[in-house]
């Protein structure tokens, strides 16, 4: 039985060691034994065990008692070893399978019928060569969060994602109570580092970057928010949620109602972080494919807030943007100066694995399209700067396919690719795409091309 599994073994690819083969006249067979346990070259010992083998290596009797003391001592030595493996050949009236008391506690292989011996035979082969049928997953991101120092970590807001989560999770009744109970501790922590009184600071630009960076955090749980709530089912819950989050947003950004003068730089830190977070939100629906919620972020007007509201109380999305003059002096290499410190600031800030900047990018060319549809909307797409000549953008690539393009359709109600193509002509005119040298002189950009706009919708 012994020697017709090892043939089998050699004919499945293992190299075998058996002393009726490699043990000969007048060789030591004590030092045979010993080679198995102390040959690096011999990765596995496989223990053939049945009653006789047990009772003969618990009694250390004859030759199986000398090898059960040279393999039981490296068991004992080396607990976490896994070269050693008992073969199970035959049970006791209890059904305890006999194996040597030294390895009653190593995981075994039952071959104590030529059935189990088949059924299990890959099993072994799989152990032999270190390729098990099941693998542990690769060990994923935790969510952005967890990820921060721990005094970001004491924020209120992220034990109460966490609970909202849960409830979420488990169906729990007043799912909506957590829920503002999370966002509102995110506006709360955000707004408590609004200027509401002349900076003392004398460099107040690094102040800005100190402010935006401290609200990362809170920006990584929106997003993990979105994420989270774009693959539930509570479409229209989410959506009236999504549409007062933006609202409060634009409150964030905007000049407390306290200050009656003020330099508009004292609010710089809160509109970086307000078109930060606005990206990562249209990246999450992007990743999500949440096309119906895009069509109601880039087709909504948003109420603005009393101390912003100058002309009419409502805006586009364009309320969103923000850029940076004071962060040159901070970011910017000594002696020269960004074309975008705001995508500077945004491409370093790009810490999340489910969304990299490439991500964040392509959010950027899709809110330039949504301006380029929409006649009073506006959007100058200042991380493309970062596009690179030959970056193509997965969702416009995708778009080739018919399938795809539709996705184009649901977001804007287009009829057809000639249709999207007139009307993102005529919006880069209106926005005078064509005279934004820099994208061209210095970055090598053509929205056109990036948005794939000559193949959109050429494939079935």
């Amino acid at each position: 039985m012994v020697r017709n599994w090892a043939d089998r073994l050699i004919a499945d690819g293992v190299d075998v060691l058996l002393d009726q083969y490699d043990l000969k006249e007048g060789q030591d067979k004590n030092s045979f034994m010993e080679r198995m346990v102390t040959d690096p070259s011999v990765t596995h010992v496989l223990m053939i065990c049945d009653r006789g083998y047990a009772e003969k290596a618990d009694a250390r009797k004859a030759g199986v008692g000398t090898e059960s003391q040279i393999i039981s001592q490296e068991v004992y030595n080396r607990v976490e070893q896994s070269k050693f493996i008992p073969i199970v050949c035959e049970f006791s009236p209890d059904d305890v399978p006999y194996v040597p008391t030294f390895a009653k506690s190593r995981i075994w292989l039952n071959f104590s019928t030529p059935e189990l011996a088949n059924n299990n035979w890959e099993q072994l082969i799989r152990v032999l060569f270190g390729k098990p049928l099941l693998q542990k997953p690769a060990l994923g991101k935790p969510l952005a969060y967890v990820l921060q120092d721990n005094k970001v970590a004491a924020n209120p807001a992220t034990s109460r994602f966490a609970a909202f989560k849960q409830a979420l999770m488990q169906g729990r009744a007043g799912v909506s109570l957590y829920r503002n109970d999370f966002l509102d501790s995110c506006f709360e922590f955000a707004d408590s580092f609004r200027v509401r009184a002349a900076p003392k600071s004398d460099n107040f630009a690094q102040n800005v970057l100190e402010v935006t960076e401290a609200l990362v955090p809170i920006r990584d749980l929106m997003t993990d928010w979105v994420l989270l709530e774009a693959g539930a089912q509570n479409t229209k819950e989410f959506e009236d949620a999504l549409n007062r989050v933006l609202e409060r947003m634009l409150e964030l950004k905007a000049r407390p109602r306290e200050l009656t003068t003020w330099q508009e730089e004292w609010f710089e830190a809160h509109r970086l972080f307000v078109y930060q977070t606005f990206l990562y939100i249209v990246a999450a629906l992007l990743r999500s494919e949440r096309f119906s919620m895009l069509r109601e972020v880039f087709l909504s007007h948003y109420l603005l807030p009393d101390t912003e509201a100058s002309d009419g109380r409502f805006d586009t999305f364009g309320a969103f943007y923000g850029y940076s003059e004071l962060l040159n002096s901070v970011l910017a290499p000594e002696g020269k100066k960004l074309l975008s410190p705001a995508a500077a600031l945004i491409k370093r800030q790009a810490t999340r694995q489910d969304l990299p900047f490439e991500a964040i990018m392509e959010a950027e060319l899709f809110a330039l399209l949504a301006a380029a549809l929409n006649e009073k909307a506006r959007w100058y797409p200042q991380t493309l700067y970062y596009a690179g000549y030959a970056r193509a953008f997965p969702f416009f690539l995708r778009a080739t396919q018919r399938k795809h393009f539709q996705k184009l359709v649901m977001v804007f109600g287009i009829k057809s690719a000639d249709d999207l193509r007139n009307k993102v002509k005529q919006g880069f005119e209106r926005m005078n795409v064509q005279s934004w040298s820099d994208f061209r002189f210095y970055a090598d950009v053509s929205f056109w091309s990036k948005m794939n706009m000559d193949k959109l919708d050429t494939l079935s």
